[in-house]
This record gives structure tokens, C-alpha cells and sequence, in this order.
């Protein structure tokens, strides 16, 4: 069996059902004795129910809740509530209304009934028959919204019956997979002006940029007066031009001619923050507007606007997107001097262009040569076109964010592929490190005991034979020292203690480091520095040691002299230090493989040397590069990011 309990939940739950999201319902009575035992009635059965004890406090529960229903005591303090219920009718027309009354008057229950009530009770009455009227009422006005909802399908359905399906058709066959969106344009204006389309005598098309924040006048069609209208229309009789020969035809037109429509549309440019004008409103609002001359006065404008209420209360439209249908005299914008002024007509009409996702823009269109009045009919057939277009322009903008993110996946592959090459090389440096730091340890100790032994016994001999021997045993030796050191080094480097320093001295030690040797090959040295000194975040010890390194790659390349010059040069946020000698060069195909470990000519040292230059500056995000200069020689570029 089921229990009182769950028995309690499932009624509660079917009444729930009558009310929709967070609706409510009033009680307004002044007698506390009344009002909540009924309020607490109506919780238990599940109606999420608010008192009130004046009409103020009404007031106040209507313009902050969601108010479904109201059981209004005719006799408060503060209003008498018969004469509170037609302005409650008026102004809440999808909110139920009961009358409650002390006293049965069957003149008074007609007068609630007839002012707009849905019910009457006289006081005492059984919970159970306030139940009943409520439970009543809630399901009729529910049934009215759904009824009104098929209304709105139904009228939708019409009006896709009523859509120009030649003209669709070919929107959607000859345009919606084309990547010139100018033509899709064109042929929104064509489709407007054409005797297939629209028949209106001229279309304006302005749309946002891609910022989304000024409306711009884009594309425009038709005639600069009766007389070339006439010119127009006779030849298009004449050739039987087609849709599609229409829009190439009205393209020709457009690109060999300054006619009065272009010099309009080239005028139009409105910021997104002037909401009171009436592109602006029709646009972001998804509304379309009307304008036209009512009885030889000020051109009115009239803004259609849906007046249907959903269930909670608020407005809402048919199809959940395009608002239409009522004319409302209501108008909240000023008249539109500016745009009538700048078109030359007074009537005119403004349709948005919408997809669900974003705003495009608008369609402007008149009857500049035959002053034929736009109708409500007029509106409806260009909402429609409207439609279609908006599905067009989003298709094309579907096409192009397709493209823009090929080329971004195509961009991202290489970087994988990039990256990919990165970590094979990463691999390859962890075997190398490994084999390296083998070799260091086996071999470091008998090179060096050769070489000191070779010292000790060139001391020792006079012959100069042996002491030729032996020399050339202590030079082999340190070439071996210095090999296994830059070895050891590349091997061994050290995180990285990177801090804001100069740059300068740094590269004026390096050199101090070597002057002897320089001056021992007749090796001048130059530097061109900036008079602003770039502060630079790096480990300077190991920065120190790069600059050392090409700056003894570049006395290597001028055995019989020559020039070392020193640049440093500020690019926008980098900073270039570039170390150029007027030695011998590199060759082209070895340029690329100079950085590579173990790589070596008898210019460029050991093999280590460039591989750790490389490292190091990759570790401060820079980049390094050997280029041959023109003149002679090689220049060493270091790229930094600078403070």
C-alpha cells in the first residue's frame, strides 16, 4: 500500500505541474486568521504560495515575482479591491485573479466577473473549494498557453508555405556553399528587388564589422530615379533576365558606376552605442521596424512587437527569434531625421539579419520610385527572405571559420611535427650526455698524466729530437684537455641562476679574457654599442661563457689577423648581439650543421663549443644563428628578450 506520505507527494507534485518555473501565487487579505492557514494550506498542497495584507505589498510581490495567480480580498485597507481588479486585468493579462468578499452579493460577483475575474468566493469557504477553484483556473489558463502555442506553430507553418520556394531554393543551392560572401550579399539585394522576390524598388544592406562594434553601410541596389527605374525594368523585360543573371548583372552595375544608392550606403556608419537609433535597435533587438507618413504629419515610426505573454508571464514570440505580427502605436525612439534625410524617403522599412549565434546586421528597403505603401504583408514576405539570407550568411561564416581552423590545425601539426623533432633530438642529447660522461671519466685521467708526463720529460732532454716529439705529444694533449672540457661542460651545465644584469660588461670581460691572444695574431677589436644599455634576465656565468665561445671561434677564423667587431643593437622587445670577424668564413652547406655536437672544422674548434652556445641561449628563449657575411667572415648572432 501506498502511504499517507507518498500519497501527500504525488499531489503535490501534480498540482506543481500547473504552474510553470517560479511562479507563484497571492493571497491578499488583511485579517492574519485567514490568510495563513490558507497560506499554509496551499504549501501543503504543494502550491508555492505569498501573502499579502494591503494592495501595496501586492504591488510589491507583483513587480519582483513571477505571479500566476491572485485571491484578492475586495475589502483592504488601503484599496478597494473592485476597483483594483481592472487595472490588475490590463496590466497582468496571463495572471488569474479570484475575488473574495465577507459578504455574498450576487451583484458584486457579476460586476468582478464581468470587469475580468475568473472566479468569485464569498468568505467562510472550505479550503477544499478554494482548492478547487484554484486548481480550476490554473488548468484553464494552462490549457490557453498551450492552445496558444499550437496558435503560434500553426502561424509559423503558414507562413513557411507562403515562402517564395523558387527563391529558396536557389539561396540555398547557389550560395550557401559559396565562398564569396559578396555574392551572397548581392544576392540578398537582388532577391529583395527583384520582380521574383520582394518587389521593392531599393535594399541597403549594413552590417556590423568584425569587431561587432560599428554598423557599416556594405552593399546597395537599385535605381537613382523614374526614369532609370524605367530604364531598368524595360531592359530586364527585354532579356528575361534570370535570378542568377540578375545578380551578375546588378554587379557590373554596381562596379562601373557612382550611382546615388552606392554614395548612400558609403554614408551609413553607426556606432553600436547609440542604442536609440533604429538600425541599431533592430539589429541587436531582432526586431523589425517600420517606418512611414501618417496623415501628412512627422514621418511615425512603428516598431512591431509580439504581445503574446508565455506561461511565466513575459513576452515572448512564436518561433523564439524573429519578433513580429502586431503594430503597436507605442514608440520609445526618436523619430529618425537623419536616415530619412539621408535615403530621401519617408517610408521605408528595417528588418534585421540574425542567426541564432550573432547579429549580422540589417536590411533597409523603400519604394523610392513608386511610393507603393509597405504593408504589414510587405514586412512579413521580407522576413522571410530575411530568414533565408541570415541562413546564407551564416553558412558563409560556418565556410570561413571552417578555413581558419584548417589553417590553424595545419599549424598546429607543424608545431607537433616541430615539437616532434625536439624530442628525438632531446633523446639523441640524453644518449650523447651519457656516452659523454663515460668517456670523461675513462679518459680525462691518462690524457692528462700523457701530457704531464710529455712536460716533465721535455725538461729533462736536450735532444732535439725528442724535445720535437714530445711537443708535439704536449700540444695533442691539450687539444684532447680542451675537447674532454667542452665536453664535460656540455655534458654538465648547470640549471640555470638567471637575474636582471647589463649586458655590456659581460662582453667586455669575455674579451679582456683573450687580449693577449689577439694581440698575439695582429687582431683588432672593435664595439658598436647603443648609448642606451639593454638590461637583460640571464645566468651571467653562463652567459659570460657563450660570448667567450664566439669570440674565440672568431680568432680561430683569423690565423693571420684581422678584425673582431662586437654589435648590439635594440629590435622593438629583443635585443641582438652579433659577433662578426673578417676571417675566412664558414661554408653555406656546413652553416646549418656548425651548432650540431661533435661537429667541427678547423675554424670552428672542438664540436662542443656551438652546441652549449646553442643550449644556453635557447634556455633564455633567444635564438642563435651563423650567417656569412657578404664582405668575408662570419657573424654570430644571439637574439635575447630584453626588460
Amino acid at each position: 500500500m501506498e502511504t499517507v506520505s507518498g500519497l501527500h507527494q504525488h499531489v503535490s507534485l501534480a498540482n506543481h505541474l500547473l504552474l510553470a518555473g517560479d511562479e507563484i501565487i497571492v493571497l491578499v487579505d488583511d485579517d492574519p486568521a485567514i490568510r495563513e492557514p490558507l497560506l499554509a494550506f496551499f504549501e501543503l498542497q504543494g502550491f508555492p504560495a505569498y501573502g499579502a495584507s494591503s494592495v501595496g505589498e501586492l504591488l510589491k510581490v507583483l513587480a519582483e515575482r513571477n505571479v500566476a495567480l491572485i485571491l484578492l480580498d475586495i475589502g483592504l485597507p488601503d484599496s478597494d479591491g473592485l476597483s483594483l481588479l481592472p487595472k490588475l486585468v490590463n496590466q497582468y493579462p496571463n495572471t488569474g485573479i479570484v475575488m473574495l468578499t465577507g459578504v455574498a452579493d450576487v451583484h458584486v460577483a457579476m460586476e468582478c466577473i464581468r470587469t475580468g475575474a475568473d472566479d468569485y468566493l464569498s468568505k467562510p469557504v472550505e479550503f477544499s473549494e478554494i482548492l478547487f477553484v484554484v486548481k480550476k483556473i490554473l488548468e484553464k489558463r494552462r490549457l490557453i498557453f498551450e492552445n496558444r502555442k499550437y496558435q503560434e506553430d500553426l502561424e509559423k507553418a503558414h507562413f513557411r508555405i507562403h515562402l517564395l520556394h523558387q527563391l529558396a531554393l536557389k539561396m540555398n543551392t547557389a550560395y550557401l556553399n559559396s565562398v564569396e560572401l559578396d555574392e551572397i550579399l548581392r544576392a540578398i539585394l537582388v532577391g529583395i528587388t527583384a520582380n521574383e522576390g520582394m518587389r521593392f524598388n531599393r535594399a541597403f544592406l549594413a552590417m556590423f564589422d568584425e569587431s561587432g562594434k560599428t554598423l557599416e553601410g556594405r552593399m546597395a541596389i537599385g535605381p537613382d530615379g523614374p526614369a532609370e527605374a524605367g530604364h531598368i525594368w524595360s531592359q530586364i523585360q527585354e532579356k528575361d533576365l534570370s535570378f542568377l543573371e540578375l545578380v551578375k548583372s546588378s554587379k557590373d552595375e554596381s562596379a562601373n558606376g557612382d550611382t546615388i544608392v552606392n554614395r548612400i550606403i558609403k554614408c551609413l556608419r553607426i556606432h553600436v552605442s547609440n542604442s536609440q537609433n533604429i538600425l541599431i535597435k533592430s539589429a541587436l533587438e531582432r526586431r523589425s521596424i517600420r517606418v512611414n507618413k501618417i496623415n501628412g504629419c512627422m514621418p511615425m515610426p512603428i516598431e512591431r512587437r509580439h504581445l503574446n505573454r508565455d506561461a511565466s508571464g513575459k513576452r515572448f514570440n512564436g518561433n523564439r527569434e524573429r519578433r513580429s505580427s502586431v503594430f503597436v502605436d507605442s514608440w520609445n525612439l526618436s523619430p529618425p531625421h537623419e536616415l530619412i534625410e539621408l535615403l530621401g524617403e519617408d517610408e521605408f522599412v528595417v528588418v534585421p539579419l540574425f542567426s541564432p549565434s550573432r547579429s549580422f546586421g540589417v536590411i533597409i528597403a523603400d519604394n523610392f520610385v513608386t511610393h507603393r505603401e509597405i504593408t504589414e504583408n510587405h514586412v512579413n514576405a521580407l522576413e522571410l527572405f530575411a530568414s533565408q539570407a541570415s541562413l546564407a550568411l551564416e553558412h558563409s561564416h560556418h565556410y570561413l571559420e571552417m578555413n581558419k581552423k584548417i589553417a590553424e590545425l595545419e599549424v598546429l601539426n607543424d608545431e607537433l611535427n616541430k615539437n616532434k623533432d625536439l624530442l628525438v633530438e632531446s633523446e639523441r642529447y640524453a644518449a650523447l650526455g651519457h656516452m659523454a660522461a663515460q668517456l670523461v671519466h675513462a679518459i680525462r685521467n691518462p690524457i692528462t698524466s700523457i701530457g704531464g708526463v710529455a712536460r716533465i720529460l721535455s725538461k729533462k732532454t736536450i735532444d732535439p729530437e725528442w724535445i720535437k716529439y714530445l711537443n708535439v705529444m704536449e700540444k695533442e694533449t691539450t687539444r684532447l684537455e680542451a675537447t674532454m672540457e667542452d665536453l664535460f661542460d656540455f655534458v654538465t651545465q648547470p640549471p640555470f641562476q638567471k637575474e636582471k644584469a647589463q649586458l655590456f660588461p659581460i662582453i667586455e670581460k669575455s674579451v679582456m679574457l683573450v687580449q693577449n691572444i689577439m694581440q698575439k695574431h695582429s687582431i683588432t677589436w672593435e664595439y658598436d654599442f647603443p648609448q642606451v644599455e639593454p638590461l637583460v634576465t640571464m645566468d651571467v656565468r653562463q652567459m659570460r661563457q657563450v660570448v667567450l665561445h664566439l669570440v674565440r671561434n672568431a680568432i680561430d677564423a683569423m690565423p693571420e689577423g684581422g678584425t673582431l667587431t662586437i654589435a648590439v643593437r635594440l629590435e622593438m622587445d629583443q635585443v641582438v648581439i652579433s659577433v662578426m670577424d673578417s676571417g675566412i668564413g664558414i661554408n653555406e652547406v656546413n652553416l646549418e650543421r656548425a651548432k650540431d655536437p661533435f661537429f667541427t672544422t678547423k675554424t670552428y674548434g672542438t664540436g662542443m663549443g656551438l652546441a652549449m652556445v646553442d643550449r644556453v641561449v635557447k634556455g633564455h628563449d633567444g635564438s642563435f644563428t651563423l650567417v656569412r657575411r657578404s664582405n668575408g667572415g662570419t657573424e654570430a648572432r644571439i637574439t635575447l628578450p630584453h626588460l
